[in-house]
């Protein structure tokens, strides 16, 4: 009586799934695979609600097997080894067993060590689902032997498709009118689960109601919030985008990025160490007062802490972002690592070494000693060859530099 609508209507076959059409669809890796009845171990990796547990409960049915789901979280060794043993008891009797690990980059090395001799003599097939990336979250020795399938998040076409097949397989008296459709599956943000636990609130609360609309269930809806995802690929995506749009000069689109990751429960001193780097490498000498903004912000943060501290953020990204753009010390010190590993470190001139070796170098070799020529300039050579590594850009704070330097060494920096 209490099992949850997502239970109750989920598909018992392949060809109802609802979206991840490139595995599960005609040609699909998995599709071909039950076809076939030769299962594998796999990882299911992709966002919650996408459908990774059904498809791993459709294939224990389709080939018979003993299908036994668990969670990282709350098992350990312990369980793992009365699964094997109870898994080799019923392969005697020529049945698989299927272990369904759910988060099971939750487990650690040792524990994700202890599957792989099962999985190597076919005990056990194991199908884990993560949200996770799992070249970062599954060692090597185990993702080596699973078929890695990503999961896609679920589009607002498919979450209304699986919202209307609910009403029609649980016979609901009632119309709901599409644009409330269409609202729940925009805030489920691409998971199915979520969009039919609030399908099921929504007709638990309006249950007096024939026809049910977008205005009469607005008031639920936006006690629930926007449900964010924010996993390890967002993670990474939305601070790529954050930083090309301060990068490019748009403090509109940074803030946007800067909100959400923020709202996602982002550690805000992950962005400012990321804003360090961006003064130094995208604005450089153009304003290299932007890099004092970014240390000063990173301090301000740890010390006044969240929410405050957005504030503090978001200043330190329109400064960033309005600030002129220059990355020619990040380009001048990757050209003087490439010279010294193509060539190597050469010796250092006789004039340059240090000064107790000065009384046996030759007059016309000797050190000449800025601070006794005016403006405490004198041209000689600083190193062993002609390099150019530091072009100066024409921009900001920088121009000041490059006519500085054309000013002293003439040809060189014109």
């Amino acid at each position: 009586m209490n099992e949850p609508l997502y239970r109750k209507i989920r598909p018992s076959d392949i060809e109802e799934v609802v979206g991840q059409e490139h595995l599960v669809g005609k040609g699909g890796v998995l599709r071909s695979l039950l076809e076939s009845e030769k299962i594998s171990s796999m990882l299911f990796y992709g966002p919650p609600g996408v459908g990774k547990t059904l498809v791993a409960e459709i294939i224990a049915k389709k080939i018979t097997a003993n299908f036994i789901r668990i969670s990282a979280v709350t098992t350990g060794i312990k369980e793992l080894k009365e699964i094997a043993e109870e898994a080799k008891r019923i392969k005697t009797r020529g049945k698989n067993t299927i272990v369904f690990i759910d988060e099971i980059h939750k487990y650690n090395k040792l524990q994700q060590d202890f599957l792989l001799p099962f999985i190597e003599d076919g005990t056990i097939i194991v199908i884990g689902a993560s949200t996770e990336n799992p070249i970062f979250a599954i060692n090597k020795a185990l993702l080596s032997r699973m078929i890695v399938l990503k999961f896609e998040p679920l589009t607002v076409e498919h979450i209304k498709k699986i919202i209307r097949r609910a009403i029609d397989k649980l016979n609901i008296d009632k119309k709901i009118d599409d644009s409330l459709i269409k609202a729940i599956a925009i805030n489920s943000n691409g998971d199915a689960r979520r969009a039919l636990v609030i399908l099921e609130l929504i007709l638990n609360s309006l249950k007096d109601k024939e026809l049910i609309t977008l205005k009469e269930a607005e008031g639920i809806l936006n006690s629930l919030g926007v449900n964010l995802r924010y996993d390890e690929d967002d993670r990474y995506n939305i601070i790529s985008a954050f930083i090309k749009s301060v990068r490019g000069s748009d403090p509109d689109a940074a803030l946007y990025w800067l909100s959400a990751m923020l709202e996602m429960g982002e550690d805000p001193l992950y962005i400012t160490r990321r804003l360090i780097i961006l003064a130094a490498e995208d604005i450089g000498l153009a304003n290299p007062q932007a890099l004092s903004i970014a240390v000063s912000a990173h301090h301000a943060v740890s010390h006044v802490g969240m929410p405050e501290g957005a504030l503090i953020l978001a200043m330190a990204t329109i400064y960033l972002a309005v600030s002129p753009k220059s990355n020619s010390a990040y380009v001048a010190i990757n050209k003087a690592s490439e010279i010294i590993k193509k060539e190597g470190v050469k010796e250092v001139p006789l004039h340059l070494r240090d000064s107790c070796d000065w009384e046996k170098i030759k007059e016309k070799a000797k050190y000449l000693y800025p601070h006794d020529y005016p403006d405490c300039f004198v041209k000689q050579s600083y190193m062993p060859g002609n390099y150019k590594f530091y072009h100066p850009k024409e921009i900001g704070k920088e121009k000041n530099i490059k006519r500085i330097l054309k000013e002293l060494w003439g040809e060189r920096y014109s």
